[in-house]
């Protein structure tokens, strides 16, 4: 799978949690999205995007995505 369209799902999801005042209860409403959503190889993905880089994430989706590899 090609890591651009999961950043582009990712961005867009985190830019309608931004709309939270609170970037804590954000980050763990795009967290607890990704978790209900994405499939085991979707996440994996990402969170090793992350991992490496993750310059394209915006920084609270970076912050939920790495929340995801504690999980």
């Amino acid at each position: 799978m090609k890591i651009e369209p999961l950043i582009k799902m990712a961005n867009d999801i985190g830019n309608f949690f931004n709309a939270e005042s609170n970037k804590e209860i954000a980050a763990e409403g795009i967290r607890k999205h990704i978790l209900r959503s994405w499939d085991p190889r979707m996440r994996r993905e990402i969170i090793a995007y992350c991992q490496q880089d993750g310059a394209a994430l915006s920084d609270l989706v970076r912050t939920a995505v790495s929340r995801l590899e504690q999980a």
